[in-house]
């Protein structure tokens, strides 16, 4: 019995690739923009502010030759938390598990202290590594080629290609360079699906990112959203409680605002977006809780969906 054909599935081509590809780096070096731009939509929030990718984000790029399943990983950075701790031995952990390594440098800024330290990482491992040298719009090709020629020396088995995630320059470049390296295999994935991530999670990232944009430097990284409540009315309407957690009262009235202003405005900009991601009609409602402490403390962090069972030590 021909069981593609039993279960509707439809057989990849001869030369048809799949695998898995990790994305790391330094915050802000522009994994999540990259991911998006790749998958052509939004699956990862993107800001300024380094540090806002907090757990493993899975993308799902597919087209006629091959299918490559992207991990967004947290930015690695020094961990000065329990919850920085697991961002890092996050990334650190995929490096084993992947076909391929796309490592994002942010080509406009000196090598420094940070990048030497994944490099060291990187060179210890089996996994080819791809260099993407990003931001390529603000440099020009001199700067490039001496950033290129410091890498080389850092990382000398890498393939390095320049890109800009913002503008899409280079990315088709990579794309190709993924197929040539990918291994043969199946479709892991159906071919419309776009990520893993459950569409409370996807809602609850899009308000935490309305947060880091309307707050700007005011708010540091102590704030964690969770989505209390998912409830179809009976009008059609999707109704959404989340929880906004900081860690201090000063922080919990900078995010209401001067007669709840801004969090009015967080709620605008956030219910915008997922109406129009999902095609739903929404009424969301913020509510703003302080937990002290929350990101060194693990039972907090388990209730916010981190896994701090993988943490070593």
């Amino acid at each position: 019995m021909d069981l593609d054909a039993y279960f509707g599935h439809k057989a990849e081509p001869a030369g048809y690739k799949s695998g898995f590809v990790a994305l790391v780096g330094r915050p802000n070096a522009g994994k999540s923009t990259l991911l998006n731009r790749v998958l052509g939509q939004k699956v990862a929030i993107v800001s300024d502010k380094p540090q806002t990718t907090r757990t493993k984000i899975q993308g799902i790029y597919t087209d006629e030759r091959m299918q490559a399943v992207f991990f967004d990983t947290p930015g690695i950075h020094k961990a000065g938390n329990k919850l920085g701790k697991y961002m890092n031995q996050a990334a650190e952990m995929t490096f084993g598990d992947v076909d391929i390594i796309c490592y994002l440098v942010d080509a406009s800024v000196p090598f420094g202290g940070g990048e030497a330290h994944i490099c060291r990482e990187l060179s210890a491992q089996k996994t080819p590594v791809f260099l993407l040298l990003n931001k390529l719009d603000l440099l020009d090709e001199a700067a490039l080629n001496a950033v290129r020629a410091v890498y080389m020396e850092k990382l000398p088995g890498a393939r390095i290609l320049a890109i800009s995630a913002r503008n899409g320059d280079g990315v088709e470049a990579l794309l190709y360079a993924l197929y040539a390296a990918l291994p043969e295999g199946p479709r892991y994935y159906d071919p419309e699906q776009v990520t893993d991530q459950p569409e409370r999670q996807i809602m609850a990232e899009i308000i935490r990112e309305k947060i880091f944009l309307q707050t700007r430097e005011e708010i540091p990284h102590a704030v964690a959203v969770t989505l209390n409540q998912y409830q179809r009315r009976g009008n059609g309407m999707l109704y959404l409680e989340a929880f906004i957690y900081v860690e201090r009262d000063s922080q919990k009235g900078i995010i209401i605002g001067k007669g709840g202003s801004m969090l009015r405005e967080i709620g605008r900009a956030a219910r915008a977006e997922i109406e129009s991601l999902f095609d739903e009609q929404i009424y969301l409602e913020l509510r703003v809780k302080v937990k002290k402490d929350w990101r060194d403390d693990p039972l907090l962090l388990k209730s916010l969906g981190y896994d701090i069972k993988k943490l070593r030590g």
